[in-house]
Protein backbone atom coordinates (compact mmCIF):
# COMPACT_ATOMS: atom_id res chain seq x y z
CA UNK A 1 0.00 0.00 0.00
CA UNK A 2 1.34 3.52 -1.05
CA UNK A 3 0.89 5.29 2.59
CA UNK A 4 1.32 9.54 2.36
CA UNK A 5 1.73 9.55 6.10
CA UNK A 6 0.52 8.60 9.49
CA UNK A 7 0.16 10.92 11.86
CA UNK A 8 -1.14 11.37 15.18
CA UNK A 9 -3.84 14.06 16.08
CA UNK A 10 -7.01 15.32 16.77
CA UNK A 11 -9.84 14.48 14.62
CA UNK A 12 -11.48 17.78 13.78
CA UNK A 13 -14.75 17.42 11.85
CA UNK A 14 -17.67 15.50 12.09
CA UNK A 15 -19.35 12.84 14.78
CA UNK A 16 -15.72 12.15 16.46
CA UNK A 17 -14.77 15.63 16.66
CA UNK A 18 -11.89 15.76 19.59
CA UNK A 19 -11.18 12.07 19.65
CA UNK A 20 -7.39 11.19 20.05
CA UNK A 21 -6.83 9.47 16.26
CA UNK A 22 -4.14 8.12 14.73
CA UNK A 23 -4.31 9.08 10.64
CA UNK A 24 -3.06 6.74 8.06
CA UNK A 25 -3.76 8.75 4.80
CA UNK A 26 -3.09 6.66 1.43
CA UNK A 27 -2.19 7.96 -1.65
CA UNK A 28 -3.67 8.55 -4.66
CA UNK A 29 -7.05 9.57 -5.28
CA UNK A 30 -10.22 9.37 -8.43
CA UNK A 31 -11.31 12.84 -7.74
CA UNK A 32 -9.13 16.20 -8.41
CA UNK A 33 -11.04 18.82 -6.40
CA UNK A 34 -9.58 22.13 -6.37
CA UNK A 35 -9.74 23.02 -2.52
CA UNK A 36 -7.69 19.37 -1.59
CA UNK A 37 -4.88 20.15 0.66
CA UNK A 38 -2.89 16.68 -0.24
CA UNK A 39 -0.39 15.71 -2.38
CA UNK A 40 -2.26 12.34 -2.79
CA UNK A 41 0.71 11.08 -5.47
CA UNK A 42 3.85 11.22 -2.37
CA UNK A 43 3.91 8.10 -0.84
CA UNK A 44 5.83 5.04 0.83
CA UNK A 45 4.73 1.59 0.26
CA UNK A 46 4.22 -0.37 3.27
CA UNK A 47 2.82 -3.89 3.93
CA UNK A 48 -0.08 -4.29 6.26
CA UNK A 49 1.95 -5.85 8.96
CA UNK A 50 4.22 -2.53 8.53
CA UNK A 51 0.86 -0.17 8.31
CA UNK A 52 -0.51 -1.61 12.14
CA UNK A 53 3.54 -1.76 13.49
CA UNK A 54 4.11 1.87 12.50
CA UNK A 55 -0.29 2.93 13.77
CA UNK A 56 0.75 0.69 17.22
CA UNK A 57 3.22 2.65 18.38
CA UNK A 58 0.41 5.77 19.86
CA UNK A 59 -1.43 5.77 22.84
CA UNK A 60 -5.13 5.97 21.41
CA UNK A 61 -6.94 2.47 19.11
CA UNK A 62 -8.87 4.85 17.13
CA UNK A 63 -7.73 5.13 13.19
CA UNK A 64 -8.84 7.35 10.80
CA UNK A 65 -7.94 5.91 7.47
CA UNK A 66 -8.33 8.90 5.05
CA UNK A 67 -6.75 10.18 1.67
CA UNK A 68 -6.94 10.87 -1.28
CA UNK A 69 -9.22 7.89 -1.67
CA UNK A 70 -8.50 5.08 0.67
CA UNK A 71 -11.22 2.43 -0.76
CA UNK A 72 -8.42 2.54 -3.81
CA UNK A 73 -5.73 0.77 -1.55
CA UNK A 74 -7.59 -0.85 2.04
CA UNK A 75 -7.41 -4.23 2.50
CA UNK A 76 -9.52 -6.78 4.03
CA UNK A 77 -6.03 -7.92 5.62
CA UNK A 78 -5.72 -4.57 6.70
CA UNK A 79 -8.57 -3.97 8.63
CA UNK A 80 -8.68 -7.55 10.09
CA UNK A 81 -5.19 -6.95 11.42
CA UNK A 82 -5.95 -3.53 12.99
CA UNK A 83 -9.14 -5.01 14.83
CA UNK A 84 -6.86 -8.23 15.77
CA UNK A 85 -4.45 -5.11 17.34
CA UNK A 86 -7.68 -3.42 19.50
CA UNK A 87 -8.44 -0.25 16.51
CA UNK A 88 -11.96 1.10 16.54
CA UNK A 89 -11.38 1.55 12.32
CA UNK A 90 -13.15 4.91 10.70
CA UNK A 91 -13.02 5.77 7.01
CA UNK A 92 -13.37 9.11 5.17
CA UNK A 93 -14.09 8.49 1.72
CA UNK A 94 -15.79 10.47 -1.59
CA UNK A 95 -18.05 6.85 -1.85
CA UNK A 96 -17.15 6.62 -5.34
CA UNK A 97 -15.87 2.94 -5.24
CA UNK A 98 -17.08 0.25 -2.40
CA UNK A 99 -14.94 -1.05 0.09
CA UNK A 100 -13.39 -4.13 -1.08
CA UNK A 101 -14.93 -7.44 -0.21
CA UNK A 102 -13.76 -8.46 3.46
CA UNK A 103 -12.86 -5.01 4.55
CA UNK A 104 -14.57 -4.39 8.09
CA UNK A 105 -15.02 -0.90 8.73
CA UNK A 106 -16.70 0.55 12.29
CA UNK A 107 -17.56 4.18 11.18
CA UNK A 108 -18.00 5.43 7.26
CA UNK A 109 -17.60 9.17 6.99
CA UNK A 110 -18.39 10.05 3.17
CA UNK A 111 -18.38 13.03 1.72
CA UNK A 112 -19.52 12.47 -2.15
CA UNK A 113 -18.51 14.66 -4.96
CA UNK A 114 -19.95 12.96 -7.78
CA UNK A 115 -22.78 10.47 -8.22
CA UNK A 116 -23.37 7.66 -8.19
CA UNK A 117 -22.20 6.54 -4.30
CA UNK A 118 -20.90 3.17 -4.82
CA UNK A 119 -19.77 2.54 -1.28
CA UNK A 120 -22.19 0.27 0.42
CA UNK A 121 -22.97 1.89 4.07
CA UNK A 122 -22.56 5.25 5.08
CA UNK A 123 -22.70 6.22 8.78
CA UNK A 124 -22.14 9.99 8.52
CA UNK A 125 -22.87 11.67 5.61
CA UNK A 126 -20.48 15.19 5.08
CA UNK A 127 -21.39 17.56 2.25
CA UNK A 128 -19.42 20.36 1.58
CA UNK A 129 -21.26 23.95 1.11
CA UNK A 130 -19.80 26.98 -1.03
CA UNK A 131 -22.28 29.44 0.79
CA UNK A 132 -25.06 29.07 -1.45
CA UNK A 133 -25.92 24.97 -1.70
CA UNK A 134 -24.68 22.08 -1.08
CA UNK A 135 -22.29 20.67 -3.26
CA UNK A 136 -21.03 17.78 -5.66
CA UNK A 137 -24.06 15.14 -4.91
CA UNK A 138 -27.86 15.21 -4.60
CA UNK A 139 -27.87 14.77 -1.07
CA UNK A 140 -31.13 13.41 -1.04
CA UNK A 141 -30.44 10.90 -3.83
CA UNK A 142 -28.34 9.60 -1.57
CA UNK A 143 -30.13 9.19 1.67
CA UNK A 144 -33.19 7.44 -0.61
CA UNK A 145 -30.38 5.23 -1.43
CA UNK A 146 -28.67 4.71 2.45
CA UNK A 147 -31.80 4.77 4.68
CA UNK A 148 -29.12 3.85 7.65
CA UNK A 149 -27.39 7.01 7.53
CA UNK A 150 -26.97 7.75 11.47
CA UNK A 151 -25.17 11.87 10.66
CA UNK A 152 -25.95 14.18 8.17
CA UNK A 153 -22.66 16.74 8.27
CA UNK A 154 -23.02 20.20 6.47
CA UNK A 155 -19.41 21.62 6.17
CA UNK A 156 -18.00 25.24 4.84
CA UNK A 157 -15.65 25.28 1.96
CA UNK A 158 -12.23 26.97 3.24
CA UNK A 159 -11.82 29.15 0.40
CA UNK A 160 -8.26 30.73 2.14
CA UNK A 161 -10.01 33.68 2.00
CA UNK A 162 -10.66 35.05 5.76
CA UNK A 163 -13.86 37.08 4.54
CA UNK A 164 -14.97 34.88 2.08
CA UNK A 165 -14.85 31.91 5.25
CA UNK A 166 -17.17 33.89 7.21
CA UNK A 167 -19.70 34.79 5.03
CA UNK A 168 -19.84 30.89 3.39
CA UNK A 169 -19.92 30.32 7.68
CA UNK A 170 -22.97 32.24 8.15
CA UNK A 171 -24.60 31.20 4.98
CA UNK A 172 -24.17 27.64 6.19
CA UNK A 173 -25.68 28.56 9.59
CA UNK A 174 -28.80 29.63 7.96
CA UNK A 175 -28.80 26.88 5.70
CA UNK A 176 -29.10 24.46 8.63
CA UNK A 177 -31.60 26.44 10.64
CA UNK A 178 -33.85 26.28 8.01
CA UNK A 179 -32.73 22.40 7.25
CA UNK A 180 -32.55 21.13 10.82
CA UNK A 181 -31.77 17.89 9.32
CA UNK A 182 -28.37 18.83 9.04
CA UNK A 183 -25.54 19.26 11.77
CA UNK A 184 -22.55 21.57 11.20
CA UNK A 185 -19.41 20.55 10.64
CA UNK A 186 -16.33 22.79 11.01
CA UNK A 187 -12.59 21.48 10.13
CA UNK A 188 -11.89 22.37 13.94
CA UNK A 189 -7.80 21.33 13.71
CA UNK A 190 -7.44 24.16 11.77
CA UNK A 191 -9.40 26.90 13.93
CA UNK A 192 -6.86 25.39 16.45
CA UNK A 193 -3.80 24.70 14.59
CA UNK A 194 -3.03 21.35 14.47
CA UNK A 195 -2.78 18.99 11.45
Amino acid sequence: MKVNEIFYSLQGEGLHTGTAAVFLRLSGCNARCAFCDTQHQEGKEMSEEEIVSAVSHYPTRHIVITGGEPTLQITALLTTLLHQAGFYIQIETNGSTPLPEGCCIDWVTCSPKSLPVRIQRIDELKVLFDGERPLYADQAAITAMMPGIKELRLQPIDSGDEEKNKKTLKETINYILSNPKWKLSLQTHKIINIQ
